[in-house]
């Protein structure tokens, strides 16, 4: 990385941690891009120039999010034995990550917000290709182990993402941490199990 690239960089990241101050602070729609320029000394045209908009800026931000979890993630990865020990491993950080995180009341008002450019419902298209390919990852791994019986990988993958934006959706409003795990537990179990009554 040369010189003009590390502090375009460095520009970036400074932006993006005001910004962040900032949204946690006072909400998305709240927080303006005066007072981003206000916070970081950046012109206006400057942080466009890095982010394209505010919700470009605060997409970058998301993915910040998505990798930090990500990283926590491969540190406690190792501690389950099962792929169904692992899923119910990753349903326990998403809730901790979900309840406690210092932007989930901004993304909240970020993704209710129904005005978004193309460019923007792109970017939210490719996180959740993400997701659906990790989950197809973590679900591909159980159905290799015998854990799973063979299925429509893809499908699966689709379905535990839904399961997983509805639960973090509705348990985000009114649910404490404990009260959550125990809920994102018997979703878990349900997606595994099935409610289907065994004929035997």
């Amino acid at each position: 990385m040369n010189k003009k690239q590390l502090q375009t960089e460095k520009t970036k990241k400074r932006v993006a941690d005001a910004a962040r101050a900032l949204f946690v602070q006072k909400g998305y729609k709240a927080t303006s891009i005066e007072d981003i320029v206000a916070a970081t000394g950046s012109s206006k045209g400057n942080i466009y120039y890095h982010f394209k908009s505010k919700e470009g800026l605060f997409l970058h931000l998301l993915d910040e999010w998505d990798y930090e979890w990500e990283q926590k993630w491969r540190v406690k990865v190792a501690l389950y034995p099962t792929t169904i020990d692992k899923l119910f491993g990753m349903a326990e950080l998403m809730v901790q990550d979900d309840l406690n995180h210092p932007l989930t009341k901004a993304a909240d008002e970020f993704f209710n917000n129904e005005e978004k450019t193309n460019d923007v419902e792109e970017r939210i298209a490719e996180m959740v290709a993400r997701h659906l390919k990790f989950n197809q990852e973590l679900l591909q791994e159980g159905i290799d182990r015998g854990e799973f019986k063979p299925d429509k990988v893809e499908v699966l993958a689709f379905i535990l993402e839904s399961l997983i934006m509805g639960l973090s959706h509705m348990t985000r409003r009114k649910y404490n941490l404990e009260d959550a795990l125990t809920l994102y537990h018997s979703a878990f179990q349900v997606f595994l199990y099935g409610i289907v009554k065994s004929q035997d």
